[in-house]
């Protein structure tokens, strides 16, 4: 490829052991958008960051050129000065800054110490005509939605003379029309001579505005094609990010499923922030006893803001929407509410949201049930270390003692204490959020016994989870999520990872 500007290869990258990265390729030819693709966890953001300077050289194997020199990038300031600018999917901008302070944050318009305001509004209101953003620039970022957001990065990435602009997932949090209009300004960049890599589990979103693709799986380049190719269509790209033999090993399970325990209907919620933006959509299913229902979705697609805004309305604002159980209709309107109906949910940070890392296991275990130990408003330490004994030894926590810290035990053991902190209050209905998400696999065919063993008392169980390998082996049905829309519901015996996907990138049309 002669006119290729960026060339990666052999890229490998470590982390405790584990490769991120097993000898990636590729090849971005100069004005093009490629796109990257993968599943959740294939290395895609961990090449960027390679790129980028995130990692620095020294940190990886292989090797980079750009515009046909080699790289040794040290950090995110000398890839910006020779034109490469990534914008992470988590927005780096300042909130209580305005626009034009954003834009030209570490770049600023100075002489001698002291900055222009004049040149800098004037320049950051060209940078937003360019970008079709019709804002003050003096307004607070604080003040624009996700969207307009997005905008006001690229404007920054346009400051700094970009010549590859790196985007990560950029539409995953943006309503249908500010996806439209940033598809929009990405063409009108390409046709500026600016090449784009992107990043984006949305495929008619690919479809339309990729010129080559690139898939990874498990950390290694599996193809690259060029979108104008006769056999270039989403069910290739399907193909190769999920072309892999199941190999989680699960315990042995035979269902014993009864009737309709759990039923949510016509369930919608919005952004917190972005208040026009619909997390949630009209979302309905059921779960019934003894059950085991997986929900799938790609990142950013709604799958944890169903969940938390359905227990106790922990996320999202503007919620609707009827939840019954056992027949009857029932009321989740704060945590406690959502506990005392029989509602437990295990989320997918236990460090930042499910556990007390500087308390014990006996207290991190009682939290959430300390009304069943506690006498005149004071907690029975006896009995809340005996419910801890009684809980590591059937969930088998190793450690010699309920005494021991949780932030000092591993993923798996964290992830056992979070499951009896739940089990504790008696639940019957269960939602657990990536309930094996960085464990090693000796724990997770654990975890999967507890799980299995939730369902044989008559539970009802939602398991979501970004391993579709997972999601297969586990459950009994499987919903797929999309944009917050609920886009499929599969048997398990039609349950495969080529059907799923498709039904995960199901976007609106």
């Amino acid at each position: 490829m002669s006119n290729a500007i960026l060339w990666m290869r052999d890229i490998t990258k470590d982390f405790n052991g584990v490769k991120a990265l097993d000898g990636v390729s590729i090849v971005v030819e100069r004005g093009e958008v490629h796109a990257i693709c993968g599943e959740n966890g294939a290395g895609k953001s961990t090449l960027m960051k390679v790129l980028s300077g995130v990692y620095p050289h020294g940190s990886f194997g292989g090797s980079i050129e750009f515009e046909g020199h080699p790289t040794a990038y040290k950090s995110i300031n000398d890839s910006e000065h020779d034109g490469i600018v990534i914008i992470h999917q988590e927005l780096a901008l300042s909130p209580y800054l305005s626009i034009a302070e954003n834009i030209f944050l570490g770049n600023e318009n100075a002489k001698r110490g002291i900055i222009d305001w004049n040149k800098t509004n004037r320049e950051a209101a060209t940078l937003l005509a360019r970008v079709g953003l019709n804002e003050n620039p003096a307004t607070p970022v604080l003040e624009l939605g996700v969207g307009k957001q997005q905008l006001v990065e690229i404007a920054k990435a346009l400051s700094k003379r970009v010549k590859l602009l790196i985007l990560d997932e950029p539409t995953a949090a943006l309503n249908d029309d500010d996806s439209e209009h940033l598809l929009t300004l990405i063409n009108h960049l390409r046709e500026q001579g600016i090449t784009c890599i992107i990043i984006s589990h949305k495929l008619k979103e690919i479809r339309k505005i990729a010129d080559t693709v690139t898939i990874i799986r498990d950390g290694k380049t599996i193809e690259s094609f060029s979108m104008k190719e006769d056999d270039a269509s989403e069910s290739r790209i399907i193909r190769s990010m999920v072309g892999r033999p199941l190999d989680n090993q699960f315990p042995p399970r035979t269902p014993d499923i009864g009737e309709e325990y759990f039923r949510v209907e016509n369930w919608n919620a919005y952004h917190p922030v972005d208040t026009e933006r619909k997390v949630v959509d009209d979302a309905s299913f059921t779960v019934r006893a003894g059950e085991i229902v997986g929900f799938a979705g790609l990142m950013g697609a709604g799958r944890t803001e169903l969940a938390m805004s359905i227990f106790g309305r922990s996320y999202g604002i503007n919620i609707s929407g009827r939840v019954f159980k056992a027949g009857k209709e029932i009321q989740t309107r704060t945590v406690s509410e959502a506990i005392q109906n029989g509602l437990a949910y295990a989320t997918e940070d236990r460090k930042k949201y499910g556990l007390n890392l500087i308390a014990d296991i006996a207290e991190n275990i009682s939290a959430a049930g300390l009304d069943k130990l506690a006498k005149g408003g004071v907690v029975d330490r006896n009995k809340e270390t005996k419910v801890a004994e009684e809980y590591r030894a059937s969930m088998n926590i190793k450690t010699p003692s309920v005494s021991a810290i949780v932030g000092k035990l591993s993923g798996g053991n964290q992830q056992k204490v979070v499951l009896s902190k739940w089990m504790f209050t008696g639940p019957d209905v269960l939602i657990l959020d990536e309930p094996t998400r960085g464990i090693d696999v000796g724990a997770k065919y654990e975890i999967y016994g507890i799980i299995n063993e939730l369902a044989a008392q008559g539970k009802a169980v939602i398991v979501i989870s970004s391993e579709l390998p997972e999601l297969i082996g586990l459950s009994d049905r499987i919903y797929t999520i999309s944009e917050g829309r609920i886009t499929g519901e599969v048997a398990k015996a039609e349950a495969t990872q080529e059907t799923l996907m498709h039904y995960m990138t199901a976007g609106r049309d």
